[in-house]
């Protein structure tokens, strides 16, 4: 058996620079291609302000704050690519992004707006006449080649992640020593950023739309499942075991980041409410632990067993891997809820250490200081125990989240919400 070595020299030299020519031809190819929808796009934009903003504005059909809320900067935003577009025309892609970058605020203004934007050019369409028919009029002109207007104003937002997709693609076959280099990597990061502001408004606006489904889906009002910092998780059927050995009942349960809901199908011959739930019991996961009692092999279903301060819940599934899938969103939920609340007590638990300081460096009022904090806390003392006594005797059945005591180390009065 006989080994080659490779031979130093021209050949070295001869696949470097085919390296350096490979990295050139992408290079120019994604430069070419990002001049190009550059033009497109602000062809686009040119009929929104034109088409759209300016005679709009001019014709008064819609008042100043609904224009406002419908196209929010896009003017703004066509002025700035206007300028874009003259330097990446010219082949100077570094200063032309670095002269774009310090004004991504306008792209940040229209990302946060776009869905109230959505919202209220379909109540303008749905109830200002004029409106839409200038708006059908305009959309029939030659120029726009079959485009709507709500996909014109999608536009600026799809762009953000092609500039990203641009930028890497350039960066990644762009030499460090090219002086560009160092300004197409600073793009990379602020249109990055912008990118992931879209995201998560995307994020946030499809849960929004989970929490308002799940809200129609139950009947009443008593049910509150709108609340701000809630996520969906899932939903789905589960048997619940009763304690004593009667018969498990099939209950519907909505997984949210801070609680698990408890409902039961209405009568389905109901005239109005035979599609929907009536919320039972919704179950704080603050204080809840979360055990797989059986289920752990590849057997057929297996139970849960979800343990509250003051409450137990057993629920069992045939499916396998619905069992699973809820036992991890459970782990997950309760996990990621109290390590929330073990951040934001952190805090709480370093403010003795200033009154300590006070009472060392005015020792004259220490006494009268701890004086006047033991009538407090004496008087403290007996009205919580007033009020746990109160609280224990005329217990409502039914109360409101927001009315809900928060949780405290003694624990806590109730482990869950009858609804």
């Amino acid at each position: 058996m006989s080994f080659s070595l490779p031979v130093a020299g021209s050949h070295g030299g001869t696949s470097i620079q085919d390296q350096r020519e490979r990295w050139e031809r992408k290079r120019n190819r994604t430069a070419r291609e990002l001049v190009q929808t550059e033009q497109r796009y602000c062809q686009q934009l040119e009929l929104v302000t034109t088409y759209f903003v300016e005679i709009l504005k001019a014709k008064g059909t819609l008042r100043q704050d609904i224009r406002e809320s419908i196209f929010s900067s896009i003017k703004a935003i066509h002025s700035v690519n206007q300028s874009l577009l003259v330097n990446l025309e010219n082949g100077f892609f570094g200063r032309g992004f670095d002269q774009f970058c310090p004004h991504l605020h306008h792209y940040n203004k229209y990302v946060d707006n776009i869905y109230d934007a959505n919202k209220v050019l379909g109540i303008q369409l749905k109830k200002n006449k004029a409106f839409r028919r200038f708006k059908k009029l305009q959309e029939a002109r030659p120029q726009f080649d079959n485009w709507k207007l709500e996909d014109l104003l999608q536009l600026p937002v799809e762009r953000i992640d092609q500039y990203q997709h641009f930028l890497q693609d350039l960066t990644a076959n762009t030499s460090p020593n090219n002086p560009e280099y160092q300004q197409i990597s600073r793009a990379v990061a602020a249109v990055g950023a912008v990118s992931q502001r879209i995201h998560g408004n995307r994020r946030r606006h499809e849960n929004h739309l989970q929490l308002c489904r799940v809200q129609k889906l139950l009947k009443g009002r008593k049910t509150k499942v709108l609340a701000a910092g809630r996520w969906y998780i899932r939903e789905g059927w589960l048997k619940t075991v009763p304690p004593k050995g009667a018969d498990v009942k099939p209950k519907m349960f909505f997984l949210f980041s801070d609680m698990l809901l408890q409902a039961r199908r209405c009568s389905p011959v109901h005239p109005t409410h035979g599609d929907k739930f009536t919320g039972q019991q919704a179950y704080p996961l603050q204080d809840c632990t979360v055990e797989k009692v059986f289920g752990h092999t590849r057997s057929k279903g297996g139970l849960l067993s979800l343990t509250f301060p003051k409450a137990k819940l057993l629920l069992m599934s045939s499916n396998q891997d619905d069992l699973n899938d809820w036992y991890q969103c459970l782990s997950s939920a309760v996990r990621k809820l109290q390590v929330k609340t073990s951040v934001l007590k952190d805090p709480l638990r370093r403010r003795p250490l200033h009154s300590t300081a006070e009472d060392v460096s005015t020792p004259g009022r220490s006494q009268d200081h701890s004086r006047k904090r033991n009538m407090v806390g004496a008087g403290t003392r007996e009205h919580v125990q007033g009020a746990s006594d109160q609280w224990d005797s005329s217990a409502p059945k039914r109360i409101k989240e927001a009315d809900a005591p928060e949780p405290s180390s003694e624990g806590s009065a109730l482990s869950c919400v009858i609804l």
